[in-house]
C-alpha cells in the first residue's frame, strides 16, 4: 500500500492511496470464514457451506467493505502524521479517478481531493491600532435604577379617595334608562383603573370619588377597543362590541401604589442587610453594578473592532474557493448553487477568523479550565437575574443557577466556546495599541445604527 501527495497549488493537493491484493486479502479471508461459520443456507448443515458459494454470496461487499475501511483509516493517519491542515474533509476526485471494478481488479488507486488551510503567523504589535470604548455612567443612569428599585420594592395601600392611577374595585351593573337593569350584566369584584380611560369627562367621574360612590359610565366610551371592555366585563370580544348601555360601578376599595422610599429598608432589600447604609454608598453600588454591566456591551463591541481589524489584517489569505463551494455543497443537502455563491463571502470572513483565533489559541496556549466554565455561568445568571431589578443576589442562589445552566451539553458548548474567544480578546487587547474613548450611551448605541 502506498500514499502519494501531488500539490496542485498552495490550497489544493491530491493523495491517491494504492491498494494492493496483500493489503487486504488476509482481512477477507478471515471475514468469509467467519461468514461461513455462522451462515445458514438450506441444503447446508452450519459451518459446511462451500466456501465458493459464501465467496460468491458475499466476496464483493466484503472486499468492498474492507478496503474502504483500509483507504480511510489510512487517509487519516496520513494527514495526521503529515500534519495537513485541511479545510472541510477529503472529496473523491472528478477528474483523474478511473472506474472502481471489484470483480476485474485486484489492485486499486483512490484518489481524493485536498482542500488546504493558507499558510501565516498572526503578531500583533502596537502599531496595530483597536478602538476600545467605555461607556461613561450618567446620573440619570443611576437615578433610573433607582426607579426601578423604589418601583419594585414599593406596597399598596387602601385609599379612600380615587386618584387617576388607583385601581378602583367595585360591582358593576349594567343600567336602562337611568335605572338598573335587573336582565342586564352584573359583574362583582370589577377592577378599572382611571388612568386607562380614554374619554376625559368619563375620566374625570372617577377621580374625587370617594369609597362608597356610585358612578355611572359607558364603556363604550370610555375604553379604546373590545379587549379592554371584554376584560371589564368579563364577556367575550364579540359581545363587547355590541355593548352601548350604561353602566354603574359601586366603589368598595380604592387601591394605592406607593414606591418605596429610599431608606435603609431599601438598601438592605437591594443588596442584603447592612451592606450599604448610606445613600452615597447605594448610588455608588448601583454604578458599579451599571459598569459591570455596561463592560459587558464594552467587550463586544472590542470584539467586533479587534475581529475587523484582523480580518482586514490578513485580507490577502487566499482559499480554495472551488474545493470549499463543492464540499459546502455536498454536505449541505438543502442549500442551492445560487445561496451559496451569495453567502460565500461571509462563510469565508468566518473560516479567516477561525484559522485566526486557532493560530492565536496554539501561539499562547489558550486553555478553557472548568473554573472559568463556572465563572462564565454564574456571570450570565447574574446578568439575567439584573434584567429583573434582581441585584445583590446571594452565592447560593448564583450558583444553583448556574449549576441548572451547565446540565444541558449545548449550553456549556457554547460558554466553552465564547470563554475561549474571550481570551483571545485579551491576548489581542493586551498586545495591540488601545484606542480608548469615553462615550455616552447614546453615542455608543448609535455606532450599532445600520
Amino acid at each position: 500500500m502506498n500514499i502519494v501527495r501531488k500539490d496542485i497549488d498552495q490550497n489544493n493537493a491530491t493523495l491517491t492511496v494504492c491498494i494492493e491484493k496483500s493489503d487486504y486479502a488476509e482481512k477477507v479471508e478471515k471475514t468469509l470464514r467467519d461468514y461461513r461459520k455462522k451462515a445458514n443456507i438450506p441444503g447446508f448443515r452450519p459451518g459446511n457451506v462451500p466456501v465458493g458459494l459464501i465467496k460468491k454470496m458475499y466476496g464483493k461487499a466484503v472486499i468492498a467493505e474492507e478496503i474502504n475501511k483500509i483507504v480511510s483509516d489510512e487517509l487519516y493517519g496520513y494527514i495526521r502524521e503529515n500534519k495537513i491542515n485541511m479545510l472541510g474533509e477529503p472529496m473523491p476526485n472528478e477528474t483523474d479517478q478511473q472506474p472502481i471494478d471489484f470483480d476485474a481488479n485486484d489492485n486499486f488507486e483512490f484518489i481524493f481531493d485536498l482542500g488546504i488551510a493558507p499558510e501565516f503567523e498572526v503578531e500583533l504589535t502596537k502599531k496595530d491600532k483597536i478602538k476600545n470604548y467605555t461607556i461613561a455612567v450618567s446620573d440619570e443612569m443611576i437615578d433610573n435604577q433607582i426607579k426601578s428599585h423604589t418601583s419594585r420594592y414599593g406596597k399598596y395601600v387602601q385609599e379612600e379617595t380615587v386618584e387617576e392611577k388607583d385601581m378602583v374595585k367595585g360591582e358593576i351593573l349594567e343600567l336602562a334608562d337611568g335605572k338598573v337593569n335587573e336582565k342586564g350584566l352584573k359583574v362583582a369584584d370589577a377592577v378599572l383603573t382611571p388612568s386607562y380611560i380614554k374619554d376625559e369627562a368619563q375620566k374625570a367621574a372617577f377621580v374625587g370619588a370617594v369609597k362608597g360612590a356610585v358612578i355611572t359610565f359607558n364603556p363604550q366610551t370610555a375604553f379604546e377597543n373590545e379587549a379592554e371592555i371584554s376584560s371589564l366585563l368579563k364577556i367575550s370580544k364579540d359581545e363587547a362590541k355590541n355593548i352601548t348601555a350604561d353602566f354603574q360601578i359601586t366603589i368598595e376599595g380604592i387601591t394605592r401604589y406607593y414606591e418605596a422610599d429610599v431608606n435603609q429598608e431599601l438598601f438592605d432589600k437591594v443588596y442584603g442587610e447592612g451592606v450599604v447604609t448610606t445613600e452615597e454608598e447605594f448610588r455608588a453600588k448601583i454604578k458599579d453594578g451599571i459598569l459591570e454591566s455596561l463592560s459587558g456591551d464594552s467587550e463586544y463591541k472590542f470584539g467586533v473592532d479587534a475581529r475587523e481589524m484582523l480580518l482586514a489584517k490578513f485580507n490577502d489569505l487566499q482559499f480554495p474557493d472551488a474545493f470549499l463551494k463543492r464540499w459546502v455543497l455536498a454536505t449541505n443537502t438543502n442549500l442551492t448553487a445560487q445561496t451559496l455563491e451569495e453567502d460565500f463571502p461571509k462563510m469565508i470572513a468566518d473560516l479567516k477568523w477561525q484559522l485566526i483565533k486557532d493560530k492565536l489559541t496554539k501561539a499562547n496556549e489558550v486553555k478553557v479550565e472548568i473554573e472559568d466554565v463556572n465563572a462564565y455561568a454564574r456571570k450570565i445568571a447574574r446578568a439575567q437575574f439584573a434584567q429583573y431589578g434582581m441585584v445583590g443576589m446571594g452565592d447560593d442562589i448564583l450558583d444553583n443557577y448556574a449549576k441548572d445552566m451547565l446540565k444541558k451539553e449545548e449550553t456549556v458548548k457554547g460558554i466553552v466556546e465564547r470563554v475561549a474567544e474571550n481570551k483571545v480578546f485579551e491576548i489581542v487587547k493586551n498586545s495591540v495599541k488601545l484606542d480608548t474613548k469615553e462615550v455616552t450611551i447614546e453615542e455608543f448605541n448609535k455606532m450599532f445604527e445600520n
